[in-house]
């Protein structure tokens, strides 16, 4: 078993360990048509997963829109996603060799938490619905600070586990995941099969990339 120095390892949730992108997207465009708006494309919707609902609608508003319209479209899309979830057809697949990883990381040593964009309501079905909810020991979401990539919900998770930065990686596939890792003061792994491109990441501050869920635990050796 691959023994690395990292007390807690916090993974980001949608692009990083379960591909979302394409529920996100076609929710997102049924909330924006509701509120008479013209429809994001993908790659708007790439662009801003990991912020913070609001926020991330805020993005992609016409400048100037009132925050009350992206409120009422946040609702709109938190709304869509709950009846999307009932449907036969809804797929939100996780990355390939996530559960083997997962198990290579879950070690009695070592400790393994979530710092993700979404509430704790959605995270918390996405993780029952894949079964995964045991690897965790913390799950911080936006219910629990301001929006990455301030580093809040990061300085809790290692309060509530008596863990040092230095003793910290945070795993992720945005600019928002490494930019809040950096002024954390903790390891950041940037993931190349999500949201932001590797340039990009390289960009935030990443300290390595990885290009599958196979390289991971291997990778934290080059951050010793």
């Amino acid at each position: 078993m691959l023994q690395h120095r990292f007390k807690l390892v916090i993974f980001d949730f949608d692009g990083t360990l379960v591909d979302s992108q394409y529920n996100i997207h076609r929710n997102m465009v049924l909330a924006f048509l509701e509120n008479g708006l013209k429809a994001p494309t993908l790659d708007d919707v790439r662009r801003i997963v990991g912020l913070k609902l609001e926020y991330a609608v805020a993005e992609m508003l016409p400048e100037g829109s009132p925050w009350e319209l992206a409120c009422s479209v946040s609702d709109s899309y938190r709304q869509a996603f709950i009846k999307a979830r009932q449907l036969p057809d809804f797929d939100e697949p996780v990355f390939p060799g996530v559960r083997a990883m997962l198990d290579s990381l879950n070690q009695p040593d070592k400790l393994l938490a979530i710092a993700t964009g979404k509430n704790l309501r959605g995270l918390k079905k996405s993780l029952e619905h894949h079964d995964l909810s045991e690897y965790f020991v913390t799950l911080k979401t936006a219910d629990d600070g301001p929006s990455k990539p301030h580093p809040e919900i990061l300085h809790q998770a290692m309060a509530e586990n008596g863990v040092s930065a230095s003793d910290t990686v945070m795993i992720g596939d945005t600019t928002y995941d490494i930019e809040m890792a950096r002024s954390a003061g903790v390891a950041a792994v940037g993931v190349s099969w999500g949201y932001h491109t590797n340039e990009q990441l390289i960009q935030a501050g990443a300290h390595t990339i990885v290009n599958s869920c196979e390289e991971l635990p291997t990778s934290f050796l080059d951050l010793l």
